[in-house]
């Protein structure tokens, strides 16, 4: 965790003395909802993802992200909530593909760790167990596009290998 904080207050740092040329990426709320997979749930589970944006160098952002899903086994009394907390780094590939102005494409990583509780019951009249940890590492990694509707407003989609999100991005 610490780890994650000294990266988070160095991209800040030279985010403020970083004069960048060209498209801004950062300053960027992204919402959004979608698909994601974790550990023992063997099917995808609806997604809400969280992250802001802040520009760290030319076409390459840095994005703290806070996600949170969610199953439930009804016929086990079996649930599992997994919040995973980090940073996703992201570079915008628009220069090398020449891109209007209107699309940004990036490929990007995340790192960090995923809060994972887990309830269930021994028994239909047992009592309730709670087990609450974390992960030692939570990896991902993206592709995306953003569509931009005007300069404060976009919508975008980012595939992955955990969480696949669609959502809105506020500039």
């Amino acid at each position: 965790m610490k780890k994650i904080v000294l990266i988070l207050v160095v991209a800040f740092l030279a985010n403020h003395s970083y004069a960048q040329h060209g498209e801004r990426y950062g300053h960027t709320l992204n919402v959004g909802l979608g698909l994601g997979y974790y550990g023992y749930v063997y099917h995808s589970t609806p997604v809400i993802n969280l992250n802001y944006e802040f520009d760290v160098a030319r076409n390459f952002t840095l994005a703290p992200f806070i996600t949170f899903f969610s199953y439930r086994d009804r016929d086990n009394y079996y649930r599992q909530t997994v919040i995973p907390i980090g940073v996703k780094g992201s570079y915008y590939f628009d220069q090398l593909l020449h891109a209007d102005s209107k699309w940004d494409f990036y490929g990007a990583g995340s790192l960090g760790f995923a809060i994972v509780k887990t309830s269930w019951e021994s028994a239909y009249s047992g009592p309730k167990n709670d087990n609450i940890g974390a992960s030692s590492l939570y990896l991902d990694l993206h592709i995306g596009s953003e569509y931009h509707f005007n300069n404060k407003i976009g919508a975008f989609l980012d595939l992955s290998t955990g969480v696949s999100t669609i959502g809105i991005a506020i500039h």
